[in-house]
């Protein structure tokens, strides 16, 4: 296992990032346990989870596990806010009411003093940065979190926050989490070169694209029972396009002797600008086949490959998709 820095943090973080949508949901607790377990074994010391998943059920059984296993101080702990935790109108959001009493809930599940990285999970046009980001700072200087960083936000919108940050005093974002796969590439456009400039730690979400590149989908047959696409497979993500590009990552594969999951994740870990891709294994037979992906070597030839399948910046199943209209004036 390789180490990365975090951004411009110096913090340093495996080249993979445990994600832990499926524990405390499809995954049962003793499961979950022992796939984080796992993981710490292999190496990887960062871990992400949000307090949506399953409505706080994935930060509590990642808070077990890592007081079971008395490994917490060893890991990099990421958790995420903005999506709804109830039924009522300020039970959602980026506002700074939402961000502080949601902080102290996700201290409360995982159980612990800090979190390392706190993101806010999706951009929201109509409330201003700096109510966020004075939120965030807030936090910071209380010791309740140690870092903020985003997910799925816009380039500009990244930016606008380095902007505020500074001339407000404040502490900034150092990372950003987007989704990034083969079939939608579109981050490379505007994203990538923002992170590099502004020295912010690129954290994948669906390098898989929802299993899309697992290989288990095949043109003409319905989606496997149980599949993320089951049912749907009249969706924008599933459609005759994606079967063009995995049909043509199969010789590559045979070749390698390596399953269609490692080629996609090893191509993603391997890409300029790239922190720490986030896996998020049901069982631990997935997560297994994802701690392969550390073997497989992706050369100039393979990366030329793939660009012939999608070409840089172009996408083929759309995940890079949230409000990334402008903000209400920020200050």
């Amino acid at each position: 296992m390789d180490y990365r820095n975090l951004g411009r943090t110096g913090v340093k973080v495996s080249q993979l990032c445990l994600g832990c949508m499926m524990f405390g949901g499809k995954t049962e607790a003793e499961d979950s346990y022992d796939i984080i377990d796992r993981a710490i074994d292999a190496g990887i010391n960062f871990i992400d989870t949000a307090n949506v998943y399953s409505r706080g059920e994935s930060e509590k059984v990642t808070g077990e596990a890592l007081k079971r296993n008395g490994q917490r101080d060893s890991i990099v702990l990421a958790t995420k806010v903005h999506g709804s935790m109830g039924d009522g109108p300020n039970d959602r959001g980026n506002s700074r009411r939402h961000i502080i009493e949601q902080c102290e809930a996700s201290l409360r599940r995982l159980r612990v003093d800090w979190i390392d990285l706190y993101q806010i999970h999706r951009p929201q046009s109509d409330i201003p940065i700096d109510e966020t980001l004075r939120a965030l700072d807030d936090l910071i200087r209380a010791g309740k979190v140690r870092y903020a960083g985003t997910s799925t936000f816009g380039a500009w919108q990244c930016v606008e926050a380095q902007q505020i940050s500074r001339e407000l005093g404040l502490n900034r974002f150092v990372t950003e989490q987007p989704p990034y796969n083969i079939l939608d590439r579109r981050i490379e456009r505007e994203l990538m070169p923002m992170a590099r400039t502004y020295g912010y730690g690129l954290i994948p979400w669906s390098p898989l694209a929802g299993g899309l590149l697992t290989g288990k989908y095949k043109r003409g047959e319905k989606a496997p029972e149980n599949s993320r696409f089951c049912g749907k497979e009249d969706s924008d993500r599933y459609n005759e396009h994606i079967f063009h590009v995995t049909e043509g990552l199969e010789p590559l594969v045979k070749k390698k002797g390596c399953t269609m999951a490692q080629l996609a994740l090893a191509w993603c870990m391997h890409q300029p600008g790239i922190t720490s891709p986030i896996i998020g294994p049901r069982t631990m037979g997935q997560l297994e086949d994802n701690l392969g992906s550390l073997k497989v070597e992706i050369t100039d030839e393979d990366r030329e490959k793939v660009d012939d399948l999608v070409a840089p910046g172009r996408v083929v199943s759309p995940f890079y998709e949230a409000d990334f209209g402008p903000h209400v004036y920020s200050i």
